[in-house]
């Protein structure tokens, strides 16, 4: 008896039948309340208040009212401006449409109740005052009408708030384009099919040398022109080519073990420089010091501007260093041989040569290494190749003397370059596929494969810009590769090259 008492006391609140007598006053109530007021105040105005004097009647014609009947002056609707077409930023409930009591009684509906009996009862009872509807179903406000669709074209100014869009295809990473095939193929006869040479170079005014048997060429890449610098007598025949940094000075070594330096700009050979006893096959400038090794296993450093040019004698290796490189910044010199070993020597301070004592001596590589080359982002990181039994590339922090990568390449590695346009490093093979392979650093993936020689690629040589790559094969051919050329997001203001050497104080003698 005292369940159903509490539930006729509950009813008895929110009985519809009668007015409402708890909670606030709905909206459209106060509203009709405020119009019967306003009727009725108006009905009970003096006679006095009913006729305006003059100046107010004067006042009123002088500032007439531009706000419509009804409407506050912020809520004006202007057509073609908002999405609705003129129907206001608003979409407002119909109130035909809409069940106040049902809407109140939701509002005021305590939400913490328990699942009780007592709640259950009273919601069958106000089920049944309701016409039978079912009350959790139903909205507090009704529409006549879905709201209207936006114009086409039209933009919301927030959606950058709460939504983001889709990436443009203009800013998608997009891999570049590498032709496969050369942009050009010079004739290379006689040129000697000799793993631990190097006789290609391409200096920093885009001038390539390239020794074929006992003669020297200079091509000009940027006018096409080809003229011959020198010619060796007799038997004997050019064993290494290189460049200086700055300038048109070419050092050039012979099977005879002498070192030529020559101004290609003149054509003049400027001086002979001997302490070898066997050939010269490999050479590295740093600024003035020229580093010549040789096939007894001797390292030399000469100071060209000087008449007693020898200023260090190394015993580095015990078999022919084929391979040898400065790095960019003149800390560390690598030097490798056919006895298998790489060697790593500290600059002196304050010098341009070496010491006596290797710093780091790595025996990793299972065949001679040739192929040798500095990164120029990471200046104490080396890379190198190993010949047919070794066919790896080895990566080396040089601070540390720690290999920091190794990869397979199946192949014979016989020349090495680091691309300064990407970071990539491009490598030269022989059997069996004479190909030069494209590596993305430092995850060593392939990027692309570029194939056409059908002899081994001996040398591999990079264009100033850093755009072209050049292969000379021992099928005598001399192949051009744009492999490397900028993006238009990389591109860059274009480096002007000095057209006179820096590193020459005094006079060569």
């Amino acid at each position: 008896m005292a369940q159903f008492r509490y539930v006729s006391e509950i009813s008895s609140l929110v009985n519809v039948d009668g007015p409402l007598t708890k909670g606030p006053v709905p909206r459209w109530q106060r509203l009709k309340g405020l119009e019967n007021t306003s009727s009725s105040s108006s009905l009970n105005v003096s006679k006095k208040s009913r006729t305006p004097s003059k100046k107010s009647a004067a006042d009123k014609k002088k500032t007439p009212s531009k706000t419509p009947r009804g409407k506050s002056p912020g809520r004006i609707n202007t057509p073609g401006k908002t999405p609705c077409g003129g129907g206001g930023d608003r979409f407002i409930p119909s109130r035909s449409a809409t069940n106040f009591d049902l809407g109140h009684f939701k509002l005021c509906h305590p939400e913490s109740l328990s699942d009780s009996p007592t709640k259950k009862e009273m919601e069958r009872l106000m089920c049944e005052n309701l016409h039978g509807m079912d009350i959790n179903k139903q909205r507090i406000l009704a529409y006549q009408k879905k709201a209207p669709t936006a114009p086409d074209g039209f933009q919301n100014p927030m959606r950058v708030l709460y939504t983001q869009s889709k990436t443009p295809a203009s800013v998608k990473n997009v891999q570049r384009y590498i032709p496969q095939a050369p942009d050009r193929i010079l004739d290379a006869p006689d040129i000697i099919d000799d793993y631990y040479l190097n006789l290609i170079d391409w200096s920093g005014n885009n001038v390539l040398a390239a020794a074929l048997g006992s003669h020297l060429y200079l091509w000009d890449a940027g006018t096409g022109k080809i003229e011959q610098l020198m010619e060796l007598e007799g038997n004997d025949y050019i064993c290494s080519v290189s460049w200086i940094q700055e300038g048109d000075f070419l050092a050039v070594g012979t099977m005879s073990g002498t070192t030529e330096l020559w101004d290609c700009a003149k054509s003049k050979r400027l001086r002979v420089m001997d302490g070898h006893s066997a050939r010269v096959g490999s050479l590295a400038w740093n600024n003035y010091v020229l580093t010549s090794g040789c096939r007894s296993g001797q390292i030399l450093h000469h100071d060209v501007r000087q008449r007693e040019h020898i200023v260090a004698t190394i015993p580095g290796h015990t078999q022919e260093v084929c391979g040898l490189k400065w790095s960019t910044d003149g800390r560390y010199l690598a030097s490798g041989g056919n006895d298998n070993v790489l060697n790593i020597w500290q600059g002196v301070s304050g010098a341009h040569h070496t010491g006596t004592t290797p710093l780091h001596v790595f025996t990793a590589h299972q065949a001679a290494v040739k192929a040798l080359a500095w990164c120029p982002w990471q200046q104490h990181v080396l890379a190198s190749g190993g010949g047919t039994a070794d066919r790896h590339i080895r990566f080396w922090n040089c601070n540390t003397g720690v290999c920091v990568n190794s990869v397979d390449t199946k192949s014979q590695v016989c020349a090495l370059l680091w691309s300064t346009n990407y970071k990539e490093i491009v490598s030269g093979h022989g059997f069996a596929n004479n190909q030069l392979i494209i590596w993305k650093y430092p995850g060593m993936t392939k990027v692309t494969e570029l194939t056409g020689h059908t002899a081994r690629v001996l040398h591999l040589a990079m264009s100033p810009d850093g755009s072209t790559v050049l292969s000379a094969g021992a099928d005598e051919t001399l192949r051009l590769w744009k492999c490397f050329v900028k993006t238009a997001a990389k591109e860059k203001e274009p480096t002007h090259v000095r057209s006179k050497p820096s590193v020459f104080k005094q006079c060569i003698r």
